[in-house]
């Protein structure tokens, strides 16, 4: 049963049809969210609840839930990625070496992944509060060729790093491996693995560079709606197996992501203001 004063708050007021003449996504903000079944908007806040119900009772469920802050956590994260003429959202700028990337000195996170694990389209979710940014998504593998930096006011920087694997940049580690090992205000770095096909030998060699880099990084697992639960709950326990026998560096747990439903994209927000330090939480886990 959620508090009073939280309905209240998120009771849906007037619909916000659009921004800069486009369209806000019908469930970008958590006012959307509210006025859904309890049951359906547990499952978009924290995914893994769907998932819960299928696993065995011996299977230790600590690890899926390590970060779960609360609504009202995640309801402060969001204003981070609402834009105003005190707190700009834009893009910034692109780098195809690190002597191109700008120098900011606010925290920053970044994704990689293989081409078409669905980097742009998430990071676009991110912002979807803001839809006048514009974040290009396309269809064909290896579209992302550059560094892409996106400020989030003063607070944090996120940015969308291009793809490895098929039509990965010719560069690709030349343009990829400098910023990891060199960038001082790097402070997470987010791996996506797409959850209908699980890791695959790219994804490999990418967890091995990050644990050489050994800068925190955290495993997003992306597309958890282009399969059944049964292929996904395999590649998930498959990926926690490998996280905990050959990682030191890497977050215990695992986002799980649909940017199409977005689902887990509101807990994915809250953990990105919280590492940045743009946000105290009350509480950050079940515990």
């Amino acid at each position: 049963m959620l508090p009073v004063r939280l309905l209240r708050w998120l009771r849906p007021g007037p619909a916000v049809r659009c921004v800069a003449g486009r369209r806000l996504h019908k469930r970008a903000s958590l006012q959307k969210v509210a006025a859904l079944p309890p049951k359906k908007m547990r499952s978009l806040l924290y995914p893994f609840s769907e998932l819960e119900t299928y696993l065995d009772r011996s299977v230790d469920r600590t690890q899926f839930q390590l970060f779960h802050p609360s609504l009202e956590d995640m309801m402060e994260a969001e204003k981070l990625f609402h834009s105003s003429p005190s707190h700009k959202i834009d893009y910034h700028i692109s780098a195809e070496r690190m002597d191109h990337a700008p120098a900011l000195k606010q925290p920053e996170v970044c994704f990689i992944g293989r081409s078409n694990v669905g980097k742009s389209s998430l990071i676009k979710a991110l912002f979807s509060l803001t839809p006048e940014v514009e974040v290009r998504v396309s269809k064909t593998p290896g579209h992302t060729k550059k560094m892409n930096f996106f400020r989030v006011g003063k607070a944090f920087t996120i940015v969308d790093m291009p793809g490895y694997g098929h039509r990965a940049p010719k560069d690709f580690v030349d343009m990829v491996e400098p910023y990891l090992y060199t960038r001082k205000n790097l402070v997470r770095t987010f791996l996506l693995v797409d959850g209908s096909v699980g890791l695959q030998k790219a994804d490999l060699i990418a967890l091995e560079m990050c644990e050489e880099i050994r800068c925190p990084y955290v495993i997003v697992v992306t597309k958890i709606d282009k399969c059944g639960s049964g292929v996904l709950l395999t590649n998930l326990l498959n990926l926690q197996d490998v996280v905990k026998t050959q990682t030191t560096s890497c977050f215990p747990q695992p986002f799980l992501i649909s940017s199409l439903h977005f689902w887990g994209v509101y807990l994915l927000r809250c953990f990105i203001a919280h590492v940045t330090g743009s946000i105290r939480l009350k509480d950050t886990s079940q515990s």
